[in-house]
């Protein structure tokens, strides 16, 4: 009923986003496997090429949200960043020297950061206000649903094939391709009426002052937010430390992705009928929840549990914090905004991961919760102060 209202293109942006991940997700749910068992890969070079790959995403990011304001075109940089990742697909199965991989994870990442920004400011463009939460959740779920379904399919086909890698990879080529024809063919961009004017580039004072203060807002409490939800590797870490075996560890992320995708989009369509603020502090106090289960939970019941209720945190606030970026940004700045956003966050979740690292390893896997814990309900605070002031 709700998608009836929803702009086609919308539609199809979440497809493409679901298309891309479940290609994405086969792939590197078994990539890191396949570098160390069969290229002979070492741990660290594992974590070295997995640590550029996502820094050089999130600060490409900040330059396509830039450029796609520039222009004033949106869809052109969708199309090369997905197309880009596409390309890079047949590079996995053809690798055969952790160079090969480093190269194709390097591009991939770039397409990554290409796309991102300018496709949110896209969706941003082709919905009204009343619609930011409903459209980012739709976006987020269907994504979500890729980022499940690609392991499943990994799994299965690793099953059928006798552990055949290259095999699996090669699978993993069609959904991406299937997702670039998606945007070339289904996503029109909405036209702009003309000035006529030379735009000034957005990198520039006079440009960065129409940004408002509650734009500001919104990306301070997302990042001091981020601080608190480090990777779900921990999650992972948690569970192996209680005795789930390396057979079943996908469950973890499998049942945390189920529920993360089936409650985005009705959260998403709630909070343009109630407000963000309200469903934003629930999926906090849920947070914080996860983060007790998971550090006092001593079995695997505690551990599955946990995972699940940190999926409904991920579908209540992740949507929410994207919509508010898109209500808090002027038009002309929307690409802009969302590279800031996206770049300042990769930043702090890379803060937070090597922190819960740390912890881990001083204090122990429920140090490591509790901190989170901690960290998120200070960002509860923090938005329970600011409810109402400046962040709308």
């Amino acid at each position: 009923m709700f998608l009836k209202s929803m702009p086609r293109s919308v539609i199809i942006l979440g497809f493409v986003s679901m298309f891309m991940d479940v290609s994405s997700e086969m792939i590197h749910s078994l990539l890191p496997v396949f570098m160390v068992s069969v290229l002979g890969a070492s741990a660290l070079a594992v974590g070295v090429i997995e640590g550029i790959a996502e820094a050089t995403a999130s600060i490409t990011k900040i330059f396509s949200g830039v450029i796609s304001d520039w222009i004033g075109k949106r869809k052109p940089l969708v199309l090369i960043g997905y197309g880009m990742a596409a390309l890079t697909k047949p590079l996995f199965p053809l690798a055969h020297s952790i160079t090969a991989i480093f190269v194709a994870r390097f591009i991939d990442r770039i397409g990554k950061g290409i796309r991102g920004a300018p496709r949110d400011a896209l969706i941003t463009d082709l919905v009204t206000k009343e619609q930011h939460g409903a459209a980012f959740g739709l976006r987020q779920s269907m994504d979500t649903i890729g980022a499940f379904l690609g392991p499943i399919l990994a799994m299965a086909l690793m099953l059928l094939t006798t552990n055949n890698y290259r095999f699996v990879f090669w699978i993993a080529v069609v959904p991406a391709f299937v997702a670039v024809l998606c945007i070339f063919f289904g996503v029109q961009e909405p036209e702009h009426k003309s000035t006529g004017e030379k735009k000034p580039f957005p990198i520039q004072k006079s440009e960065l002052v129409k940004l408002p203060v509650s734009f500001w807002v919104v990306v301070a409490f997302s990042s001091a937010f981020t601080l608190a939800r480090f990777s779900e590797a921990f999650l992972l870490l948690r569970a192996s430390d209680v005795g789930l075996s390396a057979t079943y560890m996908p469950m973890i992320l499998i049942i945390m992705n189920i529920v993360y995708a089936g409650c985005a989009y009705p959260v998403g369509v709630l909070s343009d009928r109630i407000g963000k603020n309200g469903l934003l502090a629930s999926g906090i106090a849920l947070l914080i929840v996860a983060d007790i289960m998971m550090a006092f939970g001593g079995s695997l019941f505690w551990i599955f549990a946990g995972a699940a209720v940190w999926g409904l945190h991920m579908g209540m606030t992740e949507g929410l914090l994207s919509a508010l970026v898109a209500d808090n940004a002027p038009r002309d700045l929307r690409g802009t905004a969302f590279g800031m956003f996206n770049l300042l966050k990769g930043i702090v979740a890379l803060v937070a991961s090597s922190l819960a690292g740390v912890l881990w390893t001083t204090c122990g896997p429920a140090g490591t919760f509790i901190a989170g814990a901690i960290f998120a309900a200070v960002s509860l605070v923090g938005l329970l102060l600011m409810r109402g002031k400046h962040l709308k």
